[in-house]
Parts: C-alpha cells; sequence; structure tokens
C-alpha cells in the first residue's frame, strides 16, 4: 500500500519535471545553441539570458508554492497574492523606495546596502499586508468572501498609495516603475539573484517541509491540535515564509498576475488536495509556466513585453473555463 502512495505521489512530479526540463531545453536552443561555440553568443547567454531563466523558475515555483499553502491556510480556493493583496503590499513598498529616491541614497551613501534595501522592503510590505489580510478575515470570521473583501481592501489602499506617489515622482521613475510592476523578467542579475535565490529556495524548502501539517488543517483546528500542532503559531510560520516568497519574487520580478491563482487550481483539479503532492507540483509547474512565457516573449515578440499581460493573458480565459467546466459538471 506504501509503495502504490509513493508511485502515486512521484509520477506526477516526474511528468512535471519532465515538462519543466523540455520548456528549458527550448529556452536554451533559442539560437539554435550557438552560445556554445560564438564567443558573443555565449557572453549574451550568461549575462542576460541566464538570469531571465534563473528568475522565471525561481519567481515561478515561488509565487504558485506560496498561493497554493495561502489557500489552505485561509481555506479559499482565491487566496492568491495578487488577488488578496500580499503582491500589492510588498509593491507599494517597492514605489515607496523607488519613487522616494530612497534606492538612490542608498546607493550614493550605502552601496552594498542598494541590492538588500528593495527585498527587505517588499517582504516588511508583504508580511505586513499577510497580517493584515488574515487579521481582518478572522475577524470577519474567516468566510470566503471576507478574505476576498480584506484582500480587496487592501489593495485598493496600496493602489491608492501608489497613486499618489505617482503624482509627485519623477517621469522616469514613473515610467520605470509602471513597468515594473506589471511584472518583468529582465530587472535581475546576479548581484540581485545572489541575495533573492537563498532566500526563496529556503523558504520553500520550510514551506514544502509542512505540507503533511497543511493537510491536517483540512480537518479543522481542533483535529490539528490532537495531532500535536499549536494551529496560531503554524498560520504565523506560514504567512511568514508566504510573505518572504511573494516580497522577494516581487522585489525581483516585479508583480505576476494570475499565476499564483492557476496553477494550484489545476494542480488540485487534476491530483486532488493531498499538499504533499499540491505544494511541489504547484512549484514546479509555475515555474514552468513562467519559463514558457518568456520563450513565447522571445518568439513572438521584437520588444519585451510585461510578463503579466501574458500570465493574464494566457491565464484568464483558461481560469473562466475551467470554472464554466465545473459548473456544468455540477
Amino acid at each position: 500500500m506504501k509503495q502504490n502512495s509513493y508511485v502515486s505521489t512521484t509520477k506526477p512530479i516526474f511528468i512535471a519535471l519532465l515538462l519543466l526540463a523540455s520548456v528549458l531545453l527550448v529556452f536554451t536552443s533559442l539560437d539554435g545553441f550557438a552560445w556554445l561555440v560564438d564567443p558573443l553568443e555565449q557572453h549574451i547567454f550568461v549575462h542576460i539570458k541566464l538570469p531571465i531563466m534563473l528568475t522565471a523558475i525561481l519567481v515561478g515555483a515561488s509565487i504558485s508554492l506560496s498561493s497554493a499553502a495561502l489557500q489552505v491556510l485561509l481555506r479559499n480556493p482565491l487566496a492568491d497574492p495578487g488577488i488578496i493583496g500580499i503582491s500589492a503590499g510588498a509593491s507599494l513598498m517597492a514605489a515607496i523606495v523607488l519613487l522616494t529616491g530612497a534606492l538612490s541614497a542608498s546607493v550614493s551613501h550605502f552601496p552594498a546596502l542598494s541590492y538588500y534595501l528593495l527585498p527587505i522592503a517588499c517582504f516588511i510590505g508583504a508580511l505586513i499586508s499577510s497580517f493584515l489580510i488574515f487579521a481582518l478575515a478572522k475577524k470577519l470570521r474567516a468566510s470566503m468572501a471576507s478574505v476576498i473583501l480584506a484582500g480587496i481592501g487592501i489593495s485598493t489602499v496600496s493602489g491608492a498609495l501608489i497613486g499618489w506617489l505617482f503624482i509627485y515622482a519623477p517621469p522616469q521613475s514613473i515610467k520605470n516603475l509602471s513597468f515594473w510592476l506589471m511584472g518583468s523578467l529582465h530587472n535581475t542579475n546576479f548581484v540581485s539573484l545572489a541575495f533573492a535565490a537563498p532566500v526563496l529556495i529556503v523558504s520553500a524548502i520550510l514551506l514544502l517541509a509542512r505540507a503533511k501539517a497543511l493537510n491536517w488543517l483540512y480537518l479543522g483546528q481542533g483535529a490539528a491540535q490532537l495531532k500535536g500542532l499549536n494551529p496560531k503559531l503554524f498560520e504565523k510560520q506560514i504567512l511568514i515564509l508566504a510573505a518572504l516568497l511573494v516580497g522577494t519574487s516581487v522585489s525581483i520580478a516585479g508583480s505576476i498576475a494570475f499565476l499564483g491563482l492557476l496553477t494550484p487550481h489545476f494542480v488540485r483539479q487534476i491530483w486532488g488536495h493531498d499538499n504533499r503532492l499540491v505544494l511541489p507540483l504547484s512549484a514546479i509547474i509555475g515555474a514552468t509556466i513562467l519559463l514558457a512565457t518568456g520563450v513565447l516573449n522571445e518568439l513572438l515578440f521584437d520588444f519585451v513585453v510585461p510578463i503579466s499581460m501574458l500570465t493574464a493573458s494566457i491565464g484568464g480565459p483558461l481560469f473562466i473555463y475551467s470554472l464554466l467546466k465545473q459548473r456544468t459538471e455540477s
């Protein structure tokens, strides 16, 4: 019985990894592997394409993984960081750093701090938003609607504050932030990845290690306590890890629409609700989807398209189709 369970768990993960490897192969072969022999192409691949590839994998996995965990914690299948306001909190802090000149000031006075200021600010914004949403949802008895409404409230306030910052910000800063808020895989380099990657990888491992405990939350807090879990402490741990994943992702790639909502939704539709399978699959498929949008950007356009335009254009119709299909089946 245990062997059958092991096979049923590893087979989907193996298939997902195979799909990710296929997309990786396509991405690295877009120029016909010229980077293997041509020094100029090799320089372009190492310094431009490789950071894009690593950013897509790290950010896609982080957003999808955090969303899958938040959906269980908040008992809401629509708990995407973008919809419930966590990304908005991170974006607000990023806007404050970028538009008020805090980043420029840190570069001139403390050059080493410039690489850490934006990720730290985004994490603080995501963490504050997470706890505000969680507190409001609890106060409103954690109904599905209350989480969404709390998130809409946080997003609205954050959007309004960003709007006020836009009024007084320099034109060049506004242009940079506008593109950044729509998501981009082209804003990173090895220096920023050297800070972001360890944070994302460690946070993801810690969150994956809590997959079994997340299953206990399906039974309610009382049953989880009987299993030896401290629900309040566990909820704070999940929120902090999700905030680390979302905040750090936003700091290097901007706000990515729809990915966190779409990926866990389809994973649960196909493979069920066991988080020991849902969490790793969401991470792998999220990384694959974001990397695939990078491939589409390279193949279909002669200019850089904001990544949220691609994810929303693909994910929105798919999600509507899924909802209509569920309604028809029920």
